[in-house]
């Protein structure tokens, strides 16, 4: 059987590939072969990765939605679009949670000109820049332009001492965040002249899948008992994390309006989710 990819490439249909994806969620080998064993009478020759995603999908949310919810990420931080602005929020969140204190949308001037900056953090009197690149293409990769043109800005802002959380300071490392891949132009040149990177995929270790798997930094987007709308709701209250929904229940049941029943289903999802806390 071949699998239509969303270039249009087709490619062989690969059990174990999907098998492996399916156990990221969270689900036990025996969830997995009861999804698996219920996604496959659907399948056909030559299905589409979406028609593929959203079965797999569907059959995890039967078990539980918070394995579904987890199996989405990547299509969760998609849906911090159409624009870039709450990815650099949901980025600026990721700072604070590895202990940082941060900020986002800063102005600074350079020795040349003035820059945007989407990210500024601090840890341990060490001030960092960091370069958001958000990407609603699902193939999209960073090209090596991009970490050329980021080093170009922050050699112009080096040598400039600026004042965040009460320190002055010289920046002194820069970050390059996106949710897409990374080309190997991209990785080399970045290494080379100190450019950190974080990508859907890279590192290995610390790369925004394994971040958001270990910290439990899942973005709200992620959640399915929640709707379009509401999601909208609570990103433009600047809302991002799982994690901020809990901490401010309150007055996310009061912007969009739950029922106690619906109050129960997000609660519920939202803790199996960031903590891994099975509420039978």
């Amino acid at each position: 059987m071949l699998v239509t990819k969303y270039s249009g490439e087709l490619v062989p249909f690969d059990k174990s590939s999907l098998i492996h994806s399916l156990s990221k969620s969270g689900a036990s080998e025996q969830e997995v072969a009861k999804v698996f064993n219920g996604i496959e009478p659907q399948l056909y020759n030559e299905i589409t990765t979406k028609k593929l995603y959203q079965l797999a999908f569907n059959e995890l949310k039967k078990i539980r939605k918070s394995y579904a919810a987890r199996y989405s990420l990547k299509k969760a931080l998609r849906d911090l679009g159409p624009d870039g602005y709450n990815f650099e929020l949901w980025v600026t969140r990721l700072f604070e949670e590895i202990g940082c204190k941060a900020t986002n949308s800063k102005t600074l001037q350079g020795k040349a000109v003035t820059h945007e900056i989407d990210v500024v953090a601090i840890e341990n009197g060490k001030l960092m820049l960091g370069e958001c690149k958000f990407r609603n293409d699902i193939d999209a990769k960073i090209s090596v332009t991009t970490p050329m043109y980021f080093l170009s800005r922050f050699n112009d802002l080096k040598e400039t001492e600026f004042e965040f959380f009460g320190q002055k300071l010289k920046p002194s490392t820069g970050w390059l965040i996106t949710n897409a891949y990374l080309t190997s132009d991209t990785i080399s040149f970045a290494n080379y002249y100190g450019v950190n990177l974080i990508s859907w995929n890279y590192p290995e270790q610390s790369s925004i899948k394994n971040r958001v798997d270990s910290g439990g930094l899942y973005p709200i987007t992620c959640l399915t008992s929640l709707n379009k709308l509401q999601k909208n709701i609570l990103l433009k209250e600047e809302i991002v994390l799982v994690k901020d929904l809990l901490l401010h229940i309150n007055k996310v049941i009061s912007l969009i309006k739950l029922t106690d029943s619906q109050q129960n289903k997000l609660s519920e999802e939202a803790k199996e989710l960031v903590f891994n806390e099975r509420m039978e």
